[in-house]
């Protein structure tokens, strides 16, 4: 049975790197009908933040990742954070050293520093098994322990990477256990994957340099290799250089409250570097799991594009509607409207999402393009006699052109979109204007916004009385003026 894992470390904000190295075994696991474990590498506790577990089970929550065992859900391989494993590595550690094949090193770090220093001046590489101590200390919790590497050719095969090979240039004598009494990722990473049988491990490219030394300890325990798995950097915009904090890719959780879907960051991540090699670009979860092959994953680096991240997500906007219904994306714009809002009701507001939704490209853009539905518009006259379609005109035709338009909109009795479209039609043919006359300072008259939904569709939800209020306002601005 496949069992994956992910195991991030609790060192602050979730990139979406770390999602999306999340997203691949989760994917794997679910179409194998294995297992997804969460495990949490917080042995480095220097770099610890407070919260940041949290953050990490909360995300992989939102984005639909459930995990089998873990955190929270527990389970036979428990405890699933590493620094409560403590004594497991010990033991395992205490293995090694009654094969000879891991000693104490009291070496100070000023005398490694002179090692290091003889190197560079000598110019080999530095390697610390050349300065192994002879007579190394007993081991106790205060030392580091060190693997007695065996340096020879390793070869190995990569699901995504092929077949590769390293000379014994590149093994030595990696520190275990450090000096705190807490493993390595180096070491505390083969100890658990053993011991919770997992059967891929999937990381960072990142960690190819290392392989060879990890197969050195798979060798030293007598283990069978996991199937190894390197995923492609998420590049920088740029593409020139792995995606950082500085090139401005925002944490998942800042996108979160920005409004992008969990469905459209799910679906953006897990295509940033596999496709299934169709033209395909949205996808759910169970298609992502149907499709998902290590095969299609690309060894090449995946450009990182915000645009991109955001057209899907207005792309997801719009099949949540059109699929599951007004009511189904609504739910998900809470606390997204308007301040002002919240002083009307839910059908109201589903009124206005109705007319709009396949505008978004964010939930939060409903913050700027529906004030008007809610809150009166300051009049801005400079909007309509500066305007493209309207500047030909004088400030008394563009009054005349709004009271004609009122006084034909008053006599409405029915006031339907469908009804309203034909009075809007009528009154093109009656003034004699072009559409992007007529329509254009009514709209502007309206809502003063730079966007507003088809013109009959606003109307219709703004009602007759504002409607009609807010184009006699603008009439006395301009008589005014």
């Amino acid at each position: 049975m496949i069992r994956t894992r992910f195991a991030p470390s609790p060192t602050g904000y979730i990139h979406i790197g770390n999602v999306r190295s999340a997203i691949y075994p989760y994917l794997l696991a679910r179409q194998g009908h294995g297992d997804f474990i969460l495990r949490i590498e917080d042995t480095d506790q220097a770099r610890y933040v407070e919260g940041a577990t949290k953050l990490i089970e909360e995300t992989l929550a939102w984005i639909g990742m459930q995990w089998d065992e873990g955190p929270i859900v527990g389970g036979p391989n428990a405890p699933y954070f590493q620094s409560e494993r403590k004594a497991i590595y010990h033991q395992w550690a205490q293995k090694l050293i009654d094969m000879g094949r891991a000693y104490a090193d009291d070496t100070s770090s000023e005398q490694i520093q002179k090692y290091r220093e003889e190197c560079t001046k000598n110019k080999v590489p530095y390697l610390y098994r050349n300065f192994r101590p002879e007579n190394p200390p007993a081991w106790h919790e205060g030392l580091p322990l060190r693997f007695r590497a065996d340096p020879k050719p390793r070869k190995w095969h990569d699901e995504v990477m092929g077949d590769l090979e390293a000379g014994p240039e590149v093994q030595d004598d990696i520190i275990l256990i450090k000096a705190d009494g807490l493993p390595t990722y180096n070491f505390a990473h083969i100890v658990d994957d053993a011991e919770m049988g997992v059967t891929h491990v999937m990381r960072g490219v990142e960690y190819l340099s290392s392989t060879p030394n990890y197969l050195a300890l798979y060798e030293a325990f007598g283990l069978n290799v996991p199937r190894l798995v390197s995923l492609p950097h998420i590049l920088a915009p740029t593409g020139n250089k792995k995606l950082g904090k500085r090139d401005g890719a925002k944490s998942v959780t800042e996108y979160r409250e920005d409004g992008v879907l969990a469905e459209a960051m799910l679906n953006y991540l897990a295509c940033l570097g596999w496709n299934d090699g169709t033209e395909q670009e949205i996808y759910t979860m169970e298609e992502l799991v149907q499709r998902f092959s290590l095969a299609k994953i690309q060894t090449s680096g995946a450009r990182y594009d915000e645009t991109k991240l955001l057209w899907m997500n207005g792309q997801w906007i719009r099949k949540i509607f059109d699929e599951e219904g007004v009511d189904a994306l609504y739910e998900r714009t809470l606390g997204f409207w308007p301040a002002a809002a919240d002083a009307y009701d839910d059908d109201y507001r589903k009124a206005v999402l109705s007319i709009l939704y396949d505008r978004l490209k964010t939930l939060s853009d409903l913050r700027e393009m529906t004030t008007y539905f809610f809150t009166d518009p300051v009049i801005d006259l400079d909007l309509i006699v500066n305007n493209k379609f309207l500047k030909k005109f004088s400030e008394e035709e563009l009054s005349d052109m709004l009271q004609i338009s009122s006084r034909k909109l008053e006599k409405l009795d029915d006031w339907q979109a469908d009804k309203l479209q034909t009075a809007l039609n009528e009154l093109l043919e009656e003034t004699e204007k072009k559409p992007a006359e007529l329509f254009s300072i009514i709209r502007i008259a309206l809502s003063f916004a730079p966007f507003s939904p088809a013109l009959h569709l606003t109307m219709n939800v703004l009602g007759k009385n504002v409607t009609l209020a807010r184009l006699q306002k603008v009439v006395t601005a301009l008589e005014n003026d």
